[in-house]
């Protein structure tokens, strides 16, 4: 299920310096209130993949595309379809654990979402879950009970689903 009123664009750019530069610059001075931005490499060399999220209206995401393929380093931009694209987002939380019974609590919900621990202390568990942003915000509200000390969180990633592509061949 998607998350409502989310828009996930799909940049393909030239892997250079200060193609992000661009990207972000024009958002900037175009206003558009971004979500989450998070780039890496693809299956080809020298090509980056930039995934925007945003809420807004689609006449305001249709402005955002038409600008980005203003820009030369974009080879090719996309929305993607919620319901029709496999997105997650990975978060590491630390959450306080200094007492033996809500450390036990913690494992059990880390259990329940599916998450786990990368880090343990005597004080500490620091836990990475991957999956889509309510669900990550669904298990960040439990663990709050417990003390987060600190997160960081990825911002989304995304494909559409089945044969389509977002490649810069297709």
């Amino acid at each position: 299920m998607a998350e409502e009123g989310l828009r996930i664009i799909s940049a393909i750019v030239e892997d250079r310096p200060g193609v992000l530069f661009k990207v972000t610059s024009l958002i900037r001075r175009r206003g558009f209130n971004i979500a989450t931005i998070t780039v890496g490499s693809t299956e080809k060399e020298r090509i980056s993949r930039i995934t925007i999220t945003m809420r807004g209206n689609p006449a305001i995401v249709e402005q955002l595309v038409k600008q980005l393929s203003k820009i030369p380093d974009v080879l090719k931009i996309s929305e993607l379809e919620p319901d029709e694209s496999a997105f997650r987002e990975l978060a590491l939380i630390k959450v306080s654990a200094t007492d033996p019974t809500k450390r036990w609590d913690i494992l059990n919900y880390i259990n329940i979402f599916r998450a786990r621990v990368i880090d343990a202390s005597k004080d500490s568990l620091v836990v990475e879950i991957v999956g889509q942003p309510k669900k990550i915000q669904a298990f960040l509200e439990l663990m709050k009970g417990f003390g987060v000390i600190e997160m960081a969180k990825t911002g989304i990633v995304a494909l559409a689903r089945g044969a389509k592509s977002t490649s810069p061949s297709d």
